[in-house]
């Protein structure tokens, strides 16, 4: 995606924040859902958090637009924003409605006052430091979780509630409250994922099946209906996408 640049955030941020990005933006354009929660700064004036998603989202701005954001990890930003993360699924928040007016402001200024894309990213990895200032440490049980499903996106919801000493039903509990839904929806989300990343690899098979079960899948079957319903397209569609 020319039109969108990813980079590695400031190292005192690396254990909150995966990526921080700059775009400018052509037309409409198709997300697939990560895990992750976004705050993203728009030169129309406004800042938004992007919940977590359980399903793509398409969204069109005028050509040209400018925009920068940071991608907090997976489970991280309810704690760093004090965000309702269950109510924030599926949304584009304003900040304003997260952190409040005058945070927005601040943030939609000084962002703004940034004259090329390196400046605005740094601008708005300030306002992240400050965030976390106050922020409470992660959930442990919901990171261990994320770190689980990082390497294997085939653990089951038994396994991960025993490795954390919870039951299941506390566990989805735990989980909901930090990623916007239970351990289930992020493995799926996670291993969709994992599937696109192991299909941009310049050695990847392009037999599908192949991928399908590197990735994770119980078999091809299993890899398309997963595909469908989150990203809303066939498997070899979204990888020529």
């Amino acid at each position: 995606m020319a039109w969108y640049e990813p980079s590695a955030p400031a190292a005192d941020l690396s254990r909150d924040v995966v990526t921080v990005w700059s775009a400018r933006i052509e037309g409409r354009h198709r997300l697939v859902p990560d895990g992750c929660v976004d705050v993203l700064w728009i030169d129309n004036g406004k800042a938004l958090v992007c919940g977590p998603e359980t399903a793509a989202w398409s969204f069109a701005l005028p050509p040209g637009t400018r925009a920068v954001g940071v991608r907090f990890r997976v489970g991280r930003a309810g704690s760093a924003l004090g965000l309702d993360t269950p109510d924030a699924r599926d949304r584009r928040v304003a900040v304003e409605d997260v952190l409040g007016s005058k945070a927005q402001r601040r943030l939609v200024e000084e962002v703004g006052a940034a004259a090329e894309p390196g400046a605005r990213i740094r601008a708005l990895q300030n306002h992240v430091r400050e965030w976390l200032v106050s922020a409470p440490p992660p959930d442990p049980a919901a990171a261990a979780v994320a770190g689980m499903l990082s390497r294997d996106t085939t653990t089951t919801v038994a396994a991960m509630a025993e490795a954390v000493g919870l039951s299941e039903r506390q566990l989805h509990r735990r989980c909901t409250a930090a990623f916007g839904y239970g351990p289930s929806t992020l493995r799926r989300i996670l291993r969709l994922q994992r599937f696109l990343r192991l299909s941009r690899h310049p050695a990847a098979p392009q037999d599908i099946a192949r991928l399908a079960a590197t990735a994770g899948y119980t078999d091809q079957s299993h890899l398309s209906r997963d595909c469908r319903e989150i990203a809303g397209e066939s498997p070899r569609s979204l990888i020529g996408r």
